[in-house]
């Protein structure tokens, strides 16, 4: 038998319905935030996510999905979206519209690490970017518009966690001064802290291994050595996120996984998700444009949302997807039944009906399914034009006229 390759999962129903309505909340936010939608296609050159995304980084050097097309050039499954958003962003001249460029995408991504509780080698997340623009109120509106989806979704009891990992101006010296730290210390840490050492050393800030982390609280702090532009843009956002009342935490020590943050950073986790806790994070790209290949700056904020981990946080419980099951008796009835099936469903209401004709059975298929009612169609409601709605819940049955059954399934 063939089954799913590993790392990837089927989504059924009943659970498929949950992804529905978070994909449909983020999308009613994203329209009150005046943010617009991209699709970008799911593979792109290799180069736009080495030179974008950063060579040293675990995607491009352990996790990409990477194959070489039949005229030599090499192609790799996006495995995350940012980059794509900018090259689409630069490919078709963007920034000559005027005003912040406000773009949101939901979509699958694609890395080869390993699979584990809300981890998946197709993956998909929902995030936005905000570009043409370095004002730290943007940064404010971004996260805004993050906890906004997660309050809507139904998430509670997050914790949003805030840094701000310099620029190009500031940020070498102290990834020099990191590095020239790590070189006494990185043998007593893990084989992968001891690779970054030498290759990327502020990723070494981000190691989960527990060991590891008296080292990492005795390095130094990125916040010693934020240049006064980088201090006033951090000190900005924080009061704009003040005045909107949204809590966080300051945490020196995170960073992200992609070479093209600076300044801002952020992430959200949840208990609910165990010790990979994290159910989204971003930041700003001032230098991604340019990185790229493009002559004109574009700075830009962004997130992504791991939509695997948001419905984990969420539950996957559902409420019942059929609103009406229709129960008809007889060859009058089957043909009865696909009218008034027609005319509740152009009212907004879900219907299923029975292909079986004994009503003990059809009502135990109608309760199997969830259905919120089922509705008898027999000789005797046709001829009197009166049916019985069943209560699936309480066993309750309501003789109604045809003109009434879709308010009154609306209503109750």
């Amino acid at each position: 038998m063939i089954r799913a390759i590993k790392g990837t999962r089927d989504i059924l129903p009943p659970a498929s319905a949950v992804w529905n309505r978070v994909e449909a909340v983020a999308r009613e936010v994203f329209r009150t935030f005046n943010y617009h939608e991209i699709r970008t296609p799911i593979f792109e050159e290799t180069s736009l996510f080495a030179r974008g995304v950063g060579e040293d980084t675990d995607i491009v050097g352990k996790e990409m999905y990477t194959w070489e097309d039949r005229d030599g050039t090499s192609l790799t499954l996006r495995p995350e979206a940012t980059a794509s958003v900018m090259r689409a962003y630069i490919e078709h001249r963007l920034d000559q519209i005027p005003g912040v460029k406000k773009l949101y995408y939901i979509g699958p991504m694609f890395r080869r690490e390993r699979p584990q509780k809300g981890r998946y080698r197709q993956f998909f997340q929902i995030g936005a970017e905000a570009i043409g623009s370095d004002s730290p109120i943007i940064d404010a509106e971004v996260i805004e518009l993050v906890v906004e989806i997660l309050k809507r979704s139904g998430v509670t009891d997050f914790h949003l966690l805030l840094n701000s990992v310099g620029d190009a101006n500031c940020r070498p010296a102290y990834i020099a001064l990191l590095k020239e730290t790590l070189a006494g210390v990185a043998s007593q840490m893990c084989d992968d802290c001891q690779r970054r050492a030498v290759t990327n050393p502020l990723r070494v800030l981000d190691c989960k291994v527990e060991a590891d982390q008296p080292v990492i609280d005795a390095l130094p702090s990125i916040h010693d050595h934020l240049d006064d532009a980088c201090r006033a843009h951090f000190t900005a956002v924080r009061a704009h996120l003040d005045n909107r009342g949204i809590p966080y935490t300051v945490r020196p020590r995170m960073v992200r996984g992609l070479d093209y943050y600076m300044r801002t950073t952020f992430e959200i986790t949840h208990g609910a998700l165990g010790s990979q806790n994290s159910v989204l994070g971003g930041g700003r790209y001032d230098g991604l444009a340019e990185a790229i290949g493009s002559k004109v700056p574009a700075p830009g904020i962004g997130f992504s949302i791991g939509e695997d981990r948001l419905v984990m946080s969420v539950g996957e419980n559902t409420e019942p997807v059929v609103d009406v099951f229709l129960a008809p008796l007889g060859d009058a009835a089957e043909l009865h039944a696909g009218g008034l099936a027609a005319e509740l469903r152009a009212a907004g209401i879900s219907v299923e009906r029975s292909v079986d004709r004994k009503l003990k059975r059809a009502l135990e298929v109608a309760n199997k399914m969830g259905a919120r009612y089922a509705l008898i169609l027999g000789d005797n409601e046709i001829a009197a034009g009166t049916y019985l709605l069943k209560n699936m819940a309480s066993g309750e049955q309501t003789p109604l006229a045809r003109a009434q059954l879709a308010a009154h399934i609306q209503n109750n």
